[in-house]
């Protein structure tokens, strides 16, 4: 029986620029087509974020009565909040992923360690993939069903749907990164089930999925937005999109989102070196 240390292979010259580009857009189309396959679960889905929509936007309309703006935001905002939230779920996909730590645990990973390309950036194009089908499969009819039942908020500046765009494109890497994290814990537990039920629950309350986070205190507010990424996956881009803060607020968070993306990237480079330089392989 013999013992290997498994780390990736560094080749001696960089790889062409245009190489790396096509490997990144050939994994980017690959996730896409993975995901385009499962129709059934799709529609069982739009089903499921229709239902929640309505039960939702009920539950906050109720606390809209009588001319109230809870969190500040009016009846048309929080219906965009609501329905556009459902149809960006699927796409942030804050919900587990545990596609790295089961290859971990099995064994496989020592080929993606062996493959020309880095495993983040490997696996952070195919959910780039998932991410562009979720668009059109799950988002686009959460939204016009609102758009039927309900009065939705209509942005009126001309840098808001741009922007808004940016904003759901940096959520989706912005949790990519932290579930990516979350699966490097198996190097050191072998399984990241617990690891994974934290970030769960973690990005269900701090992310604004289960009520928006203005909501809350002021203080409480000021902790997330500055003290941890979560804001930046489901509740800026939902702010930029209803436009509740100023011109100048709705810039400064995607700009927040920014800088939580150039801290986490490498700190996911380095936790991931530490973890293939101490992973050995079993085998015989």
């Amino acid at each position: 029986m013999s013992f290997a240390s498994a780390r990736p292979l560094r080749p001696d010259r960089p790889p062409d620029r245009r190489a790396r580009l096509y490997r990144f857009g050939a994994l980017f189309g690959a996730g896409f087509r993975r995901w385009s396959t499962y129709r059934q679960a799709a529609l069982a889905g739009l089903f499921t974020n229709v239902v929640f929509g309505v039960m939702i936007y009920s539950l906050l309309r109720a606390l809209a009565d009588d001319g109230r703006r809870p969190g500040g935001y009016d009846t048309t905002q929080l219906a965009t909040y609501v329905w556009v939230g459902q149809g960006i779920l699927s796409v942030v996909h804050v919900w587990s992923w545990n596609e790295l730590a089961d290859r971990v645990r099995s064994g496989d990973v020592t080929a993606d360690l062996l493959r020309p390309i880095d495993p983040f950036e490997a696996f952070l194009a195919a959910d780039l993939g998932r991410a562009a089908y979720a668009v059109l499969a799950r988002m686009v009819v959460p939204i016009l069903a609102g758009g039927l039942m309900f009065t939705l908020y209509i942005p009126h500046r001309l840098h808001t749907v741009p922007l808004f765009v940016l904003s759901l494109t940096l959520g989706t890497v912005l949790s990519f990164a932290l579930r990516y994290l979350v699966n490097l814990g198996a190097f050191w537990l072998l399984d990241a089930r617990g690891l994974s039920a934290v970030w769960l629950l973690a990005s269900g309350v701090f992310a604004g999925t289960f009520f928006p986070l203005r909501f809350l205190p002021e203080w409480a507010q000021a902790v997330l937005w500055f003290g941890t990424p979560f804001p930046g996956l489901f509740q800026i881009p939902l702010d930029v999109l209803v436009e509740r803060p100023g011109p100048a607020q709705q810039i400064g968070s995607v700009v927040l989102q920014l800088v939580w993306v150039a801290i986490l990237i490498p700190l996911v480079s380095r936790v991931q070196r530490a973890a293939t330089d101490r992973l050995v392989i079993q085998g015989g």
